[in-house]
This record gives structure tokens, sequence and C-alpha cells, in this order.
């Protein structure tokens, strides 16, 4: 492993938690610097329901939560494979002792900006959590990257190395660093890494797969930001919005591929 990056700036990362993310903000850590955590309180299953209804419908809204649901059940069910991989690829997916974690109603709240105003980052990174505002994002006092679980501008939203498999486009089982704007992981793309699911590997585990192989284009994206020379590049691909599999799709395609 290299040597950490010396820097007098300092790291935030905004997120609503998870092993992945953890992962990933302890190799930041060893390789960059001191991370301070915004810590998010996860938005309730009653405000995602009605939220995604609103958008597209009740019938989706409720598909999508079925297999939300069956993915949680799997991951429990799987978790041994889950260990596996955590030990194989030797990620660190829990805090540290003295890991500053600053907990907030809401990623896109005032207490939140207030936090991020206060320490003076040089440079702010979202990792599963709620969309920002473009009012908030004016008054950032650094860059903003976002930290997606798939190849942008391809598969925006929901599920990215998922839906890359599903559509027969294996290829395309990646990660992306982008810049953060007011749309749907519409910012300019920074870093991309693609690889591979193993066998075993599902829904519920793609996001620890994807951080073990993520963790370098996080690390140079928040050096290149912490160092000015954040350089965006043109992935030349589609653009699409996805969402959560409903739970009718998500078996019929594991019925029939063996993708789950």
């Amino acid at each position: 492993m290299s040597s950490p990056v010396a820097t007098s700036a300092s790291i935030v990362v905004v997120t609503g938690g998870g092993q992945h993310v953890w992962a990933m903000i302890n190799a930041i850590a060893d390789r960059v610097g001191p991370v301070s955590v915004i810590l998010e309180t996860p938005e309730s299953k009653k405000q995602l329901l009605r939220g995604r209804a609103r958008r597209q419908g009740w019938v989706s809204a409720m598909g999508q939560l079925g297999t939300m649901v069956l993915s949680r059940l799997g991951k429990r069910l799987r978790a041994g494979h889950s260990a596996r991989l955590i030990a194989e690829e030797r990620l660190e997916v829990e805090p540290r002792p003295g890991q500053e974690i600053i907990r907030v109603a809401s990623a896109n709240g005032p207490e939140c900006l207030q936090a991020i105003q206060k320490i003076q980052p040089g440079v702010v990174l979202l990792n599963g959590c709620r969309l920002i505002s473009a009012e908030m994002l004016r008054k950032m006092p650094c860059p903003v990257l976002n930290y997606h679980a798939g190849i942008t501008p391809k598969y925006r939203g929901m599920n990215g190395g998922y839906w890359a498999l599903a559509s027969g486009d294996a290829q395309n089982f990646g990660t992306t660093i982008h810049l953060v704007d007011a749309g749907v992981d519409t910012g300019g793309v920074l870093k991309q890494a693609r690889g591979r699911p193993e066998k075993g590997d599902t829904i519920s585990s793609h996001a620890l797969r994807q951080a073990a192989f993520s963790r370098d284009i996080c690390i140079e994206a928040v050096s290149d930001a912490l160092a000015g020379k954040l350089t965006t590049i043109d992935p030349g691909l589609p653009s699409k919005q996805w969402y959560h599999p409903t739970i009718w799709f998500y078996l019929w395609t594991g019925l029939r591929t063996g993708i789950w």
C-alpha cells in the first residue's frame, strides 16, 4: 500500500452508512488522510414508498419494495458469502475507534450544511445519501463528488451493477466518481472502474464487490480534488435513470438467467 498523500485539507464523507461505505472511508483514511463522517438518518420505508409512488405509481413502488425486502432477507441468508468477500478483499467495514461521526437528520438539511461549513473541508464525497439540492450545492465551500455504484451516464440511479448484468451488459458492471449537480448522477464523470461479480454474488452483495475494486478511484478522485486538479472525462455512453427492479421482474430475470 502506498504512503498517505500529504495534505493540510480535510475530507468529509456524507453517507447513510453501510459496510461498503465504511470500506471506502477507511481506505481513504489510510491513503489520503483523516475523514470526518456526516451520517444521516435513512428515510423510513413509508417515506420511500410515498416518494416512489408519486414518481412512478403505486404498482411499481410496491413491486420495488418487494425486491428491497427480499434483498434484505437474502443479505441475512447469505451473510457467509459476504463475510468471505470481506475477508478475501481485506475490506474494513466498520467505523474505527475514534472516528469522527456527526449525526444529522438529512444530508440535504441545514444541520448538514452547517457542519460542512464549520469544518471547511477541501472536498466533500457523497456515498449513499439523499440527493443534495442545487441551493445547498451553491453554499458548499469546496468541490462535491459522488461515489455511484454504476457506470454513468448509462446506469444512473439505483442498482447500476445489477442493471448492467440484467441488461446483458456485463462489461459495464462498475462504478463512477462524478461531480455533483442538481440531477440524479448527471454530473461530470471524473473516474470509472469496471470489475466483475464472482460466483455467489447477488444484488445484496454487489455494493461490497464494487467497493472492493473501486477503492483506488475514490482515493485518486479525493486526492485530485484536494490538489485542485479535477478533470472530467466523456464516457461516450447514452444516459438513462434506473430504479429498484420490481419483485416480479427480479424473480423472472433470476429464474430465466441466473442473475440475482
